[in-house]
């Protein structure tokens, strides 16, 4: 039998591909660089394609300073910002409902996989509820961040708060500020704000709706997903504090006050699962510091969000399955809840996927950028940035040659979209009417 590949993956694949090609043509023109009309800056073509992948696939890579860009382009980057993080999720779903309002059963696990469960039941109001969640929260925080941005003596303060809780929301780490968040290390408030937006974007619209639903007694429990993607959250922010504290309280942060030192640390652990923004030069972290950013960037948030990365969830089952071994079904039981041998299977495939990539990534740009000493720790956390939609970089982005470029335009997207298209876009399942004898295999 042959492959039957799942069109409607390549269809959203196609979509993104779109949007990157459309947004790549209106950045490189001339209305879309500062100074037009007189004196306008020229980018070339591989670096406007850059800045809309990254910007698509809600990234904030960037291979030139937003500054070269004036406010149509700005505008134009903000917008691929908005549809990479949201517009394209439900304008494509809604183009998979039928008119009567449903849509055909095999769409839905396509659709349940790349965005939200319970698509099925009503999918029109479930996809209207993301977006009036989406633009409420990017509403409050654009004018809790102008406010403050105002108080900080920001020019344009409205403007630049529209953006960065854009940016925040999506996880995109772009900035209007050349230094991202630097300038505001001993801001409390509005790193408050920005790491309140990076997080709520980064659980996903399941858990929000969940919590909503707890909050206002709707539901009695939060389900079993939304307590996993928290609880993992939570740790990972702890941990992650700790972790930075204690290398960073001597190094980076040395000439902070204890306040700035545990709200720089806290940053620094909330904003490397896709967020990339910094208060502090990625180049300067000590080498645990780095190596631990980089596992944070691998890791990402929650599936169904906004964010890249593996995601919590998939490094909860791997942790779970270094610590416990299935039970003779293939099914591993914590507390009261069954996970199954199929839920096992498909977060240890997609790991191994990541990993695959990550190393196939590393490899060519060590390639291509290796004979001019670039760093291999540099390579790779240009890589796992890219992979996990970051945008933290230890300073290499701007000076990639056009191929290196290439290769982080393509991790980018694989980032984004390319494991889950493709994991969902492969052979079916096929059923075997013949059953073969055993192949044992030793291990260890």
């Amino acid at each position: 039998m042959r492959p039957r590949f799942r069109s409607d993956s390549w269809y959203l694949v196609a979509l993104f591909i779109t949007l990157i090609s459309v947004g790549s043509i209106l950045l490189v023109l001339p209305l879309s660089q500062a100074g037009y009309p007189g004196n306008a800056t020229h980018i070339s073509y591989i670096d406007a394609l850059f800045m809309a992948t990254s910007a698509v696939c809600v990234t904030g890579l960037t291979t030139v300073d937003m500054a070269t860009f004036s406010l149509f382009g700005q505008t134009v980057l903000l917008l691929l910002i908005q549809l990479g993080g949201l517009g394209i999720i439900s304008f494509t779903s809604l183009l998979l409902i039928l008119p009567g309002g449903r849509i055909p059963f095999r769409r839905i696990s396509t659709i349940r996989s790349f965005y939200v469960d319970g698509v099925e039941y009503d999918p029109k109001k479930i996809i209207s509820t993301i977006v009036v969640t989406t633009l409420g929260i990017e509403a409050i925080g654009a004018l809790l961040l102008a406010w403050f941005f105002m108080q900080a003596g920001v020019l344009n303060y409205g403007y630049y708060g529209v953006f960065h809780a854009v940016s925040a929301f999506c996880n995109a780490g772009f900035s209007l500020f050349s230094d991202s968040l630097e300038g505001f290390s001993k801001n409390p408030a509005i790193l408050t704000i920005i790491m309140l937006l990076i997080i709520s974007g980064g659980l996903g619209f399941i858990v929000l709706q969940d919590v909503y639903q707890r909050i206002t007694r709707k539901r009695r429990y939060l389900n079993y997903h939304s307590r996993v993607v928290l609880g993992m959250t939570a740790g990972l922010i702890l941990f992650g504090f700790l972790i930075f504290f204690f290398f960073e309280s001597k190094g980076t942060l040395s000439d902070f006050s204890l306040r700035d030192r545990i709200m720089n640390a806290l940053f620094q652990s909330v904003t490397p699962r896709t967020a990339g923004f910094d208060t502090i030069p990625q180049y300067a972290l000590s080498q645990p510091s780095k190596v631990f950013t980089i596992l944070y960037m691998l890791i990402g948030a929650g599936p169904g969000s906004i964010a890249g990365g593996i995601k919590v969830t998939t490094i909860f089952i791997i942790i779970i399955l270094m610590i416990r071994y299935p039970d003779p079904a293939g099914d591993i039981r914590i507390g009261k809840h069954r996970i199954t041998s199929y839920t096992l299977n498909r977060a240890t495939v997609y790991f191994l996927k990541a990993l695959s990539l990550l190393l196939l990534g590393a490899l060519a740009l060590s390639l291509i950028e290796g004979h001019r000493g670039v760093a291999f720790d540099a390579i790779v956390f240009e890589v796992v940035s890219a992979f996990g939609t970051v945008g933290l970089s230890l300073g290499l982005t701007p000076q990639l040659s056009v191929a290196g470029k290439m290769v982080i335009i393509g991790i980018m997207f694989a980032g984004r979209i390319g494991l889950v298209a493709l994991s969902f876009s492969l052979i079916r399942a096929k059923n075997y009417d013949i059953t073969y004898p055993e192949g044992s295999v030793l291990l260890g």
